[in-house]
C-alpha cells in the first residue's frame, strides 16, 4: 500500500514584467524539501496547483510525496 503526504510551497514572483515572457515565477526551497523527504524514505511524485492567480500564474503548489507502507506501520513525517 502506498502512503501519500503533501507539502505546501509558495511560489515567488520575479522582479517585474517582461513583454516577451510575462511575469517570472520562481521556486525557492523545493530542492531542500525533496532531498530531506528522500532521506526519510519518501519519493517525490509530482505537484498540484493549490492557488492560481487570475492571470494563470501559480501562486501556491503542493509537493506530493509517496512511500510504501505496510498495513501495520505507523505514519511518520
Amino acid at each position: 500500500m502506498l502512503e501519500y503526504e503533501f507539502e505546501e510551497l509558495e511560489l515567488d514572483y520575479g522582479a517585474g514584467y517582461n513583454l516577451f515572457t510575462g511575469i517570472t515565477t520562481e521556486t525557492a526551497g523545493h530542492r531542500e524539501i525533496i532531498a530531506a523527504r528522500a532521506a526519510r524514505g519518501w519519493r517525490y511524485a509530482g505537484y498540484l496547483p493549490v492557488v492560481q492567480r487570475g492571470g494563470g500564474q501559480l501562486q501556491v503548489i503542493d509537493l506530493i510525496f509517496e512511500r510504501s507502507r505496510d498495513d501495520g506501520q505507523r505514519r511518520e513525517k
